[in-house]
């Protein structure tokens, strides 16, 4: 597979800079830190109706762009570069590759409407344990004469507190492993569903506990049931680790940026210490990260979007799995030796407040953790390789 960067591929990371860096610079970050929501709806607000970033993946049917998770990547790259505090990663990483896989068309087209429209906020809630495998779907979807009732409790949900729309996943009673899943489609103001903002240690992006008690659904809300529900949860949670790896990748940049334009300023001895030989090994392994991650995470996004694609490549999709896991891994690692050594090489200001390195390192540590360490997709990784179960 070949990737070279078109010149409306570029139109798209052009524009994205220029906005976010006036929308999303450090004094926009550190006010939507404090803010309730975690962003400016104000900037949301033009994210989703005025640029249509949300509407990029959602097909022209449903009144989106119709365009590719590589296009998609490239704003993840900016976002993450520029701290962007938004539902973005959320509703177009998490829910939209959920319900443009599941098999429910009535709700396609409205959530996606909505969606494409700027006019809904979402989400997925599938975890009640670390890891990315089917047993960490705990809460439960018990069968009723006129649909389903949820129960159960989801930790750390992004931006699961505002969303206006949860993709929640749910097992059967008397099920395990991959067997007895099913996605519904909650929307956030539903009878018995409890949302709590947790406090984070990245305070740029939120995360909630989510609280199912005698959730009452019809059985139009189920978005797809236990004879998909594991695969398409599985290569959701795979499509969004390959834009969590492109927004890594911005971060990881960013980080260099930051930190080559305080060692060209620094004087010591005086000179600039961006002359002397062993700051410039430090940065040119960041670049060398940097440069990695990248690779890795576009790779990643061209695979994720044959899989999205209805005429997708089938000899391509094989390779998802192991494609998000490498970007993972490259982006995750990358990020965290990028934002550390930024801080390292600010020297005494590198850790205080006023600086941002310490916002970016916050961001790295958090996104390292977040759809699965670096050590569990090296597991993922051999187990792929040898053909063991994962």
């Amino acid at each position: 597979m070949e990737f070279a960067f078109t010149e409306e591929h570029l139109m798209i990371r052009d524009s994205a800079e220029r906005f976010l860096a006036q929308a999303s610079d450090s004094h926009a970050v550190r006010a939507a830190m404090n803010s309730a929501q975690g962003h400016d709806p104000e900037v949301w607000q033009r994210i989703g109706q005025e640029l249509y970033w949300p509407a990029l993946m959602v097909p022209e049917r449903f009144g989106g762009m119709g365009l590719g998770f590589v296009e998609l990547a490239i704003l993840l790259e900016q976002s993450g570069r520029y701290l962007l505090g938004s539902p973005l990663f959320a509703t177009a990483c998490l829910a939209t590759p959920a319900l443009l896989l599941g098999h429910n068309e009535a709700l396609q087209e409205h959530w996606l409407g909505a969606i494409a429209a700027g006019e809904a906020r979402a989400t997925l809630a599938f975890a009640s344990t670390p890891g990315l495998s089917a047993s960490s779907v705990q809460a439960l979807a018990q069968p009723q004469p006129d649909g389903w009732t949820l129960d159960g409790q989801y930790a750390q949900v992004i931006d699961g507190a505002s969303a206006d729309l949860l993709v929640v996943a749910a097992r059967a009673p008397g099920t395990r492993d991959e067997q007895g899943i099913s996605l519904f489609a909650v929307p956030g103001d539903t009878p018995g569903l409890i949302r709590t903002a947790l406090p984070t240690l990245d305070q740029t992006r939120r995360l909630a506990r989510v609280e199912l008690q005698q959730v009452k659904l019809s059985e139009a809300q189920r978005l797809c049931g236990p004879e998909h529900g594991w695969a398409v949860l599985r290569d959701t949670l795979l499509i969004a680790t390959c834009g969590l790896a492109a927004e890594q990748t911005g971060g990881a940049q960013q980080a260099l940026d930051l930190t080559l334009a305080y060692i060209g300023e620094r004087r010591q001895f005086k000179r600039t210490i961006a002359s002397f030989q062993a700051i410039k090994h430090r940065c040119a392994d960041m670049m060398l990260q940097v440069e990695c991650a990248r690779s890795a995470a576009y790779y990643a996004a061209c695979v994720a979007q044959e899989r999205l694609d209805p005429q997708g490549d089938a000899a391509v999709i094989s390779e998802l799995e192991l494609a998000a896991a490498t970007a993972k891994i490259h982006a995750s690692e990358g990020f965290f030796h990028c934002a550390s050594e930024s801080i390292q090489l600010h020297g005494g200001v590198g850790f205080t407040w006023e600086y941002d390195p310490h916002l970016y390192f916050k961001r790295a540590r958090a996104s390292e953790q977040l759809l699965g360490n670096p050590a569990l997709h090296r597991e993922r990784l051999a187990a792929h390789l040898l053909g063991e179960h994962a």
